[in-house]
C-alpha cells in the first residue's frame, strides 16, 4: 500500500471533526503518525445546494456521489460518513467496511426561550429539514410551526440566535463531536422522538478487495455497531428508505443479543405505525428486514402513496 493513506470528507466542520477522530482512531491502532494520512475535502452536492428540501433535491446520495467517485477513481482510499447519511445502496465496487464506536443516539433540542417542546407556546416555529424529526413534532405538537432550515450544525445554531426559529432539533452525536454539548436544552427521549438509522455513528467507505485498507480498518471497527448498524440499515432498505420517507429505527446490542424498534410515520405527523423485534446479533440484518416487513403489514401498502 502506498505510503498515504487519503481520507476523503465533506468540508463541514462536523465532518472534519468525524476524519479526524477516525485518523486518531486509525494512529493509535497501528502506530503511525499523522504524516501517514492525508485527509482530502471534497465538496458536495449536498452542501451546495441550501435552498431546498434534500427530499427534493435528490436525497441523501447527495452528501456521498462526489466522494465515492473520488474514491472510484483512485483520489482516495477511503471515506468518512454520517452513517445516517448514507444511502442503503452503495455504487459497485464500494462497501462499507468499519464502523466507529457509536455516539449516543438520540436527537437533542435547543431552544432559545423554551428549554424543551412542551415548553413552546402555540404557533412558535422549530426549525429542521429533516422529515422524520418534522413529522415526529407535528405528533407532539401540532400546534407548532414546522419551518424548513438547512444547513451545516453552526449555520442552524446561527439561524436560531437571528430568530429564524424559536427552536431546532439536531444528533446529540453530532454536538458532542463539536464540543456543543452545552446549545442543548433537552435531550429527545429513544421512545418518544426515535433516531434516524444510523444516527450517532460514523461509517468508513472503502473499495472492495483493497486488502491492505480492509485489514486497516478491522483494527477500529466495533462489532457490535455494525451489527446495531445491520439491523438498521436492513429496515431502511426493505422500506425502500430515503429522504421522502420519514422513517427511524434503532438497534441495541447487549452480549449476543438484539433489540429493534422501528417507526414509519406519515409527514403531518397523525399516522405512524411502529414495530419491535429481539432476536440473535448475528441475524442483525434479517431481523431489520423482518421487522420492516411486520411495519409495513400493519400499515398496509397504501401508507406510502401520495407522499413519499
Amino acid at each position: 500500500m502506498q505510503t498515504t493513506l487519503k481520507i476523503g470528507t465533506r468540508g463541514s466542520p462536523l465532518a472534519l471533526a468525524q476524519a479526524h477522530e477516525t485518523r486518531a482512531r486509525l494512529m493509535a491502532a497501528h502506530g503511525l503518525p499523522e504524516q501517514a494520512f492525508e485527509i482530502a475535502v471534497i465538496s458536495t452536492s449536498g452542501d451546495r445546494i441550501q435552498d431546498r428540501p434534500l427530499s427534493e433535491a435528490g436525497g441523501k446520495g447527495l452528501f456521498t456521489k462526489e466522494i465515492e467517485e473520488a474514491m472510484l477513481a483512485r483520489r482516495i482510499d477511503i471515506a468518512v460518513h454520517s452513517s445516517k447519511d448514507m444511502p442503503t445502496v452503495l455504487p459497485d465496487g464500494l462497501e462499507l467496511s468499519a464502523f466507529l464506536l457509536r455516539e449516543d443516539a438520540r436527537d437533542a433540542f435547543i431552544g432559545k426561550a423554551a428549554r424543551s417542546i412542551a415548553e413552546l407556546p402555540r404557533g412558535a416555529r422549530v426549525g429542521s429539514s429533516s422529515l422524520r424529526r418534522q413529522a415526529l413534532i407535528r405528533r407532539m405538537r401540532p400546534d407548532l410551526d414546522v419551518v424548513m432550515f438547512r444547513g451545516n450544525v453552526q449555520t442552524r445554531l446561527r439561524k436560531l440566535d437571528e430568530g429564524v426559529a424559536d427552536g431546532t432539533i439536531l444528533a446529540y452525536a453530532g454536538l458532542k463531536r463539536l464540543g456543543l454539548e452545552q446549545v442543548v436544552t433537552d435531550l429527545m427521549p429513544l421512545e418518544k422522538f426515535p433516531p434516524a438509522p444510523g444516527q450517532g455513528a460514523i461509517c468508513i467507505e472503502s473499495r472492495i478487495g483493497d486488502a491492505d485498507v480492509e485489514r486497516m480498518l478491522a483494527a477500529i471497527h466495533d462489532a457490535p455497531t455494525g451489527q446495531a448498524l445491520a439491523c438498521e440499515r436492513a429496515f431502511l432498505a426493505a422500506l425502500d428508505g430515503s429522504c421522502r420517507t420519514p422513517i427511524a429505527g434503532h438497534a441495541t446490542i447487549s452480549g449476543d443479543k438484539l433489540s429493534f424498534a422501528g417507526l414509519i410515520i406519515s409527514p403531518d405527523g397523525t399516522q405512524s405505525h411502529e414495530v419491535r423485534l429481539d432476536g440473535p446479533a448475528s441475524d442483525a440484518a434479517r431481523i431489520g428486514a423482518e421487522a420492516a416487513r411486520a411495519v409495513r403489514a400493519k400499515a398496509g401498502e397504501t401508507f406510502f402513496d401520495g407522499w413519499a
